[in-house]
């Protein structure tokens, strides 16, 4: 099966093995996003999973790559303020990110926060130091502002959430954004636990769009194709990567829309249900 290069972290199949079935998946997903988002334009997606370690983050990095790919101006933001790695599945710093963009610096302005990614329309917001009140922050008016501040400048918006069934901050994230994506561990994640996950993210009237199964055997297939991704250990994650910790963040709560949840802000911008790419 191909390998990556040297310089091509493995996890992104869409770059050095963008002709591989991984890569194909993924492509199959976005288009799949495109229909799905008809009757419901997504430009903000909150991507998450029922777990830990179901892959949600090496899926929010190829699926935004994938979309960028198409032609669309991408961010990613990096919302898992427990166990981030974005950065490092990019090789990027960390020292100013989501976290330091909710708390707001004095002269710098959030382009400063969005890091230059592979590709010269993909953007990353990494997760920044780690606050001690994750989901406050990520449901205050700030990260409604900061939504709307990136939406201004970008087509396409992936959030890469925490596990919904572990903490409360894929819940409030959902209700800043347009759609969720729920990532399932294929032979792992339970029928039970996807289901009551589901449920789960309904009940705050989040947008759940459909599931990528993850980590699918191939037969034949090499390393990569056990990789790919069709379209179809809870208390650990309470223990947060501790070298990312940082202070608290002041909170104001999000102001409320009048369909019951934060309405975007700012221009109009093309999603990437449209076909023209700017």
């Amino acid at each position: 099966a191909p390998r990556p290069s040297p310089l091509t972290p493995p996890e992104l199949v869409m770059l050095d093995l963008n002709h591989t079935a991984a890569a194909e998946a993924y492509r199959v997903l976005r288009t799949n996003l495109q229909f799905a988002a008809v009757a419901h334009p997504v430009r903000a997606l909150v991507i998450t999973s029922p777990l830990p370690s179901e892959g949600k983050s090496v899926v929010s990095a190829n699926l935004a790559i994938a979309v960028a790919q198409a032609g669309f101006r991408v961010a990613l933001l990096d919302c898992d303020l427990h166990r981030p790695r974005q950065h490092r599945i990019f090789g990027l710093g960390n020292g100013l990110g989501v976290s330091t963009a909710l708390l707001g610096i004095e002269g710098v302005s959030l382009d400063d926060f969005l890091q230059q990614g592979p590709l010269p329309s993909l953007r990353v917001m990494t997760s920044g130091p780690l606050p001690p009140n994750p989901a406050e922050v990520l449901g205050s008016a700030r990260m409604r502002t900061i939504l709307d501040e990136v939406g201004r400048v970008t087509d396409f918006i992936v959030i890469d959430s925490p596990p919904a069934s572990v903490l409360a901050d894929a819940a409030v994230l959902s209700r800043q954004a347009d759609g969720v994506l729920l990532v399932l561990h294929a032979g792992r994640t339970s029928h039970d636990v996807a289901r009551r996950t589901v449920a789960a993210l309904q009940q705050v009237q989040a947008h759940v769009l459909g599931v990528v199964l993850n980590r699918m055997p191939v037969r034949g297939s090499g390393y990569y194709y056990y990789h790919s991704y069709n379209y179809t250990y809870a208390k650990q994650y309470y223990r947060r990567d501790d070298s990312l910790v940082g202070g608290a963040i002041p909170v104001t709560p999000p102001r409320p829309a009048t369909n019951g949840k934060s309405a975007p802000a700012g221009e109009p911008a093309r999603t990437p249900t449209d076909p023209s790419p700017r």
